[in-house]
């Protein structure tokens, strides 16, 4: 896969609890130049998007443990639409997952979802899950009408891995994210059936891939 092919299917992102405005605009800098989306803070939306309306951009709801109240996520979600983003990366309340509580978790992405009328990724945190809690999660995804799963915020140990993405394949559309740093891994994501990539690295990936 060449560096043209590879670059609409990275979404670059900057999502540290240290970053800054500067930060973001360098993202969207490197996001414009190679022709990638962005993932970026939810307070940053409204000005990246009049500062880079071509970069389709991408921010989180439920950041990043997911423990926020229904209400909340989906107030959250709303404002950032309005501020302009293009993507909604929002993640479960695993807590409520490893419950048993499936049907609030599938409510509350139900309710999210039907706010809004851009896409809506759900991140399951697949290092938290085991194999019968990630599919319990991907299956409330599909029933919420969500998008997309998405493997991880980042902030957990362990990140993407290509039997996750091969398992939440099965359900829906994946964004593969955490730990992403090189063209090799990502390409290995995209060969196990992952449609996207979240990654910091965005940048050194494509640096890597053929032109």
């Amino acid at each position: 896969m060449d560096r043209s092919e590879l670059a609409p299917l990275i979404d670059h992102t900057v999502l540290g609890p240290e970053t800054t405005t500067a930060d973001v605009r360098t993202v969207l800098d490197e996001a414009r130049e190679y022709g990638m989306n962005a993932c970026i803070p939810p307070y940053a939306v409204e000005e990246a998007a009049d500062y880079a309306p071509e970069v389709t951009l991408a921010t989180v709801v439920g950041f990043p443990h997911g423990q926020h109240s229904h209400e909340i996520k989906r107030r959250e979600g709303v404002i950032a639409w309005q501020a302009g983003a293009d993507e909604l990366d929002v993640v479960i309340n695993v807590g409520r997952l490893r419950a048993g509580e499936d049907d609030v978790v599938r409510a509350e992405l139900a309710e999210l979802v039907a706010a809004v009328p851009i896409p809506v990724k759900v991140i399951i945190e697949t290092a938290l899950l085991s194999d019968a809690e990630k599919r319990r999660a991907c299956e409330a995804a599909v029933a919420a009408d969500a998008a997309m799963v998405k493997t991880s915020t980042g902030f957990a140990d362990g990140g993407a891995t290509v039997d996750d993405v091969a398992l939440m394949r099965e359900y829906l559309p994946v964004k593969a994210s955490g730990g992403i740093g090189s063209y090799d891994e990502a390409v290995a994501m995209l060969e196990a059936g992952a449609d996207r990539i979240g990654a910091s690295s965005g940048v050194a990936i494509l640096e890597g891939a053929p032109e």
